[in-house]
């Protein structure tokens, strides 16, 4: 994937897009699908027919571009994202987020379900990313580097925003619910983990754990974009509770957990974009 692929992808959107174009871009998670349905005057991209642009094969990951308003506000949705487990190749995984920033995005929010390791954090809550675990070991910048994008090597000491994650958690105690903060671990997948490894991370201080989300952060911090990012926990993670983890259930408790994820994107938009 080069920098001319980006930006003619790029140039493409731009073409069919006149309008002003939104600085901050929201990239959603499985089940989260009715936030980008209620983007006001939205003009629709599906990502297949977007140059060189990777398609999404999961369940729940329409695949979607959609610029638009939220509450009058100019946003960039993504209804959906690629995965590692999906056979992509690792700069396949940061392609998304550089067309976004191609775009002059210069805010971007990262949601994604995810199993809790906090035995607080039930299905159906919130919780605000404030430091990630890469045990996929997966990265986009693997490769030569392309000096166009950033630099070699990027730091990631404060790769999530706090001042964006403290507007968060204001603009959820607004709207009158709890926003939990913690650490994501993302696996490759696509199988869940076993319990042992749920053990290990929970030793490690990760309180959330996923498959997705920390390739886009790094690429978007390589280009030097603000980051922040909610996880919707959808399930107890292996072994907390002796029950077998399914994707259905991932839809399921996605969905319960979109309802308050809206309100708070609908609310950190109004304050941020």
């Amino acid at each position: 994937m080069t920098y001319e692929a980006v930006q003619a992808c790029a140039a493409h959107i731009k073409e069919q897009y006149t309008g002003p174009m939104p600085k901050m871009a929201m990239i959603l998670g499985s089940g989260l699908n009715s936030l980008a349905d209620s983007v006001d005057d939205a003009s629709v991209f599906p990502f297949n027919e977007l140059p060189g642009f990777p398609t999404p094969t999961v369940s729940g990951h329409a695949g979607r571009m959609l610029i638009g308003k939220l509450d009058g506000k100019g946003v960039i949705c993504m209804q959906g994202r690629v995965h590692a487990y999906e056979g992509q190749p690792e700069e396949k995984l940061a392609f998304a987020t550089r067309v976004l920033w191609a775009l002059g995005v210069e805010i971007l929010v990262l949601t994604n379900a995810a199993g809790s390791l906090d035995e607080e954090a039930a299905p159906g809550a919130l919780m605000a990313i404030t430091d990630h675990i890469n045990f996929a070991g997966v990265n986009p910048l693997v490769g030569v580097n392309d000096e166009r994008f950033g630099p070699r090597f990027t730091d990631v000491t404060t790769a999530w925003d706090k001042e964006l994650t403290d507007e968060l958690h204001g603009c959820a105690d607004t709207l009158g619910f709890k926003l939990h903060s913690g650490v994501y671990l993302m696996a490759k997948g696509p199988n869940f983990e076993t319990p042992a490894e749920i053990r290990a991370f929970r030793m490690w201080g990760a309180n959330a754990v996923g498959m997705s989300t920390v390739p886009e952060l790094l690429a978007a911090r390589h280009l030097g974009m603000r980051v922040c990012g909610i996880s919707s926990i959808t399930n107890y993670a292996a072994g907390m509770t002796g029950d077998e983890l399914t994707h259905s259930e991932t839809m399921e408790y996605g969905a319960i957990a979109a309802v308050n994820l809206e309100k708070l994107l609908r609310a950190f938009a109004g304050k941020v974009a």
